[in-house]
């Protein structure tokens, strides 16, 4: 027997080194798109992209290792999708404040994030809040994410007369990202592996001869990370008016990651009741990574969705997710080809995952008005007010006012009171963003 198989019980799980790492090179090939599009976004909020990419592979590389070696659950860890967004659209470009204070933001919802994990406090919250709100949550993403998406690309463009309207279909960017779109659309559904980032690959080629984007080379050594190295403004992040933005934080990061666990952890069978303790340290390793993550220079990390990929390919130990990153490593040294991605490539990417987020909206119990008009109200705030945090406060203040106006308030449990009454301190004498 290796020490391969010891340490990860391969036999146990009825699975093999081969296997493993082929489930892990799938897993890789459907979230490599992550240090293409997490550069992008952050860039926008002024990071500087190189040393977010190193970051990105960094921070993918350690979480995916806490998770294989520690949990050895086949689940890989990165930067997550929505939460980057909510970090450089609503936080810095939104509401004015630095990139280093969001960073603070992150690191404090980390650490609250951790403690909650280590106290088992994780399960009570979740618990706590309504299901019709954890899905709206997972939709509004979404739908926010599809609104970056279509702006990116040059789809929709602001109107003083209708707020937003059509941009020019005849753009090289607009045309480059439909094709790109349905690219990825036809591989996903053809199951060809690496879907999306063939998707990126493939518009950001046709850019160089098609839409004028400048060509900077494949290999070379990895950017310097100390420009977003433990750069963090924490003082900031604990005022008064920037509490509901770690607030934010904190409950997308609680739900996606627990949801994300659990989801990837049931389809490989290894999320066996009563025996719960590699789910509690899957729950650590994924924590630790948001704090880990922050002191590097990316928004929160998070456990990704697509490691179900690797799971439908056998994968089932810790071996998959160290595989996973030891490729992200391996990665370090193409930020020449991370550079040379346009944001119309990355964009493709973003409205297939939006698409994607968006099936979730069948678990919504459209029957109960009680509970699908704060669900519905959650979602479309979102986009709306191009915030994920005032998509969150109206939809927890109007599930506990509809509940509490039609003599349901004892179904309402304790912990969206406490929600609702701080978003709605919030509103009255903080004021809105």
């Amino acid at each position: 027997m290796s020490a391969l198989d010891r340490y990860f019980k391969l036999g146990e799980h009825g699975t093999t080194v081969r296997t493993e790492v082929l489930a892990g090179i799938t897993t890789f090939l459907t979230m490599a798109y992550i240090m293409f599009v997490n550069p992008s976004i952050l860039g926008d909020a002024g990071m500087p992209k190189g040393s977010v990419f190193v970051a990105t592979c960094l921070i993918a590389a350690l979480g995916s290792v806490l998770m294989g070696l520690y949990a050895n659950y086949p689940i890989a860890v990165a930067p997550g999708m929505g939460l980057n967004a909510y970090f450089a659209y609503v936080v810095v470009l939104g509401m004015g404040y630095t990139w280093q204070a969001a960073l603070g933001a992150v690191f404090v919802s980390g650490c609250l994030f951790l403690l909650v994990t280590i106290f088992r406090i994780r399960d009570q919250i979740i618990n706590g809040i309504p299901p019709s709100i954890r899905v709206a949550i997972t939709v509004g993403i979404g739908l926010f994410l599809a609104l970056i998406a279509l702006k990116s690309a040059g789809v929709v463009v602001e109107s003083k007369a209708t707020l937003v309207t059509l941009g020019d279909l005849h753009s090289p960017s607009v045309i480059l990202f439909t094709l790109g779109f349905f690219l990825i659309v036809v591989l996903d559904r053809l199951r060809v592996p690496g879907a999306i980032l063939i998707g990126i690959l493939a518009v950001t080629v046709a850019s160089f001869i098609f839409g004028g984007n400048q060509f900077q080379g494949v290999f070379s050594a990895p950017p310097s990370i100390a420009p977003t190295f433990l750069q963090l403004d924490i003082k900031t992040a604990l005022s008064t008016g920037f509490l509901n933005v770690v607030l934010v934080f904190f409950l997308v990061e609680l739900f996606d990651a627990t949801g994300t666990l659990m989801g990837v952890a049931k389809r490989a069978g290894l999320l066996v009741p009563g025996k719960m303790e590699r789910f509690h340290r899957s729950l650590l390793a994924d924590s630790g990574a948001i704090f880990a993550g922050s002191l590097l220079g990316t928004s929160s990390a998070t456990a990704y969705v697509e490691s179900a990929s690797g799971v439908q390919a056998g994968g089932r130990t810790g071996l998959t997710a160290v595989t996973v990153a030891v490729l992200f490593l391996a990665c370090l040294f193409i930020a020449p080809l991370a550079g040379s991605v346009p944001a119309y490539a990355t964009a493709p990417a973003l409205l297939f995952v939006a698409c994607l987020m968006l099936k979730e909206l069948t678990e919504v119990d459209w029957a109960d008005t009680t509970e699908a008009i704060p669900a519905a109200i959650t979602a479309v705030m979102m986009p709306f007010t191009y915030s994920i945090a005032n998509g969150l406060a109206f939809g927890f203040i109007s599930y506990a006012a509809i509940k509490l106006f039609t003599g349901r308030a004892r179904e309402v449990h304790w912990m969206v009171w406490i929600i609702a009454a701080l978003f709605v301190f919030k509103f009255a004498y903080i004021g809105g963003h």
